[in-house]
């Protein structure tokens, strides 16, 4: 890559952590997943709404027309969850197999490896930020008012991505050494969907078991939908668990990350 080819940017790799060079790494890592995203793609990032739409027209015909269910603006309902679903799986998903993916980054004497998987999660952000006035248009148009609580969406978005970039060090480290790594994350996030409210309201089921709500990404979804839907704040309690929980997982993947890269090259 050009900026890794100048001489300025190699010194600057020594002190990798110097928060400038790190954001403009960032921002050239991002633009350049972009692009390779939709390289030669007739409808380009039109594919981010593509994919939740035609899952939400699914859901939408089967519990309102084949089995009715009683949540209101249910289009709204299961659009914002797709939306945020789709954030956190395309993430993990792409981070499990970014070392892989870019090898000769990874073979470059200094480059920060622990950035690749921020930069994959930052793109899975811009794709959902990039969503959200179809998002707002789609909940006007099904009669849903806004309130000042959407100014909470920055601290949603905050810790959506600090819980995903935990997860995407331990899923992109080992996914190295067990090239099978990929292959069962496909199915989990699958399993995954399926146990987090997505498509369907977890309040109006009874008999949940407590392990369900062990799943951080339920109550993240609860929380956009409070803000997005209900017009209300969402459980700061639950989100400040949440918050608490990122507070250890991060470290410790970020540690774990580090350990594993010392032998990234060789094992590729």
């Amino acid at each position: 890559m050009p900026f890794l080819q100048n001489p300025k940017a190699q010194s600057l790799i020594t002190s990798q952590w110097r928060l400038p060079y790190l954001y403009d790494l960032v921002r050239e890592l991002v633009s350049r997943n972009m692009k390779l995203l939709y390289k030669r793609s007739l409808l380009g990032v039109a594919w981010t709404l593509i994919n939740p739409l035609l899952q939400l027209a699914v859901f939408a015909f089967v519990f309102q027309k084949v089995i009715p269910v009683q949540t209101p603006h249910y289009a709204s309902f299961v659009f914002t969850g797709l939306l945020v679903w789709a954030w956190f799986q395309n993430s993990l998903f792409e981070a499990s197999g970014v070392i892989i993916a870019n090898r000769p980054l990874i073979r470059q004497p200094g480059f920060p490896k622990a950035i690749l998987p921020i930069v994959i999660t930052t793109t899975g952000l811009i794709h959902f930020i990039l969503a959200l006035p179809v998002l707002i248009v789609f909940l006007l148009l099904d009669g849903i008012e806004l309130k000042p609580v959407i100014l909470f969406l920055p601290i949603l978005h905050l810790i959506q991505f600090a819980f995903t970039v935990s997860l995407s060090y331990f899923l992109a480290a080992v996914n190295v050494t067990f090239r099978d790594t990929q292959h069962t994350l496909g199915v989990l996030l699958q399993l995954f969907f399926y146990l987090t409210p997505i498509f369907y309201d977890h309040t109006q089921v009874t008999g949940i078991p407590i392990a369900y709500y062990l799943n951080p990404m339920v109550h993240i979804v609860g929380a956009y939908r409070a803000i997005f839907i209900n017009g209300t704040q969402p459980d700061w309690l639950l989100l400040m668990l949440i918050t608490l929980t990122i507070g250890v997982a991060l470290p410790i993947g970020l540690q774990f990350f580090r350990r594993q890269s010392d032998r990234f090259v060789e094992e590729l």
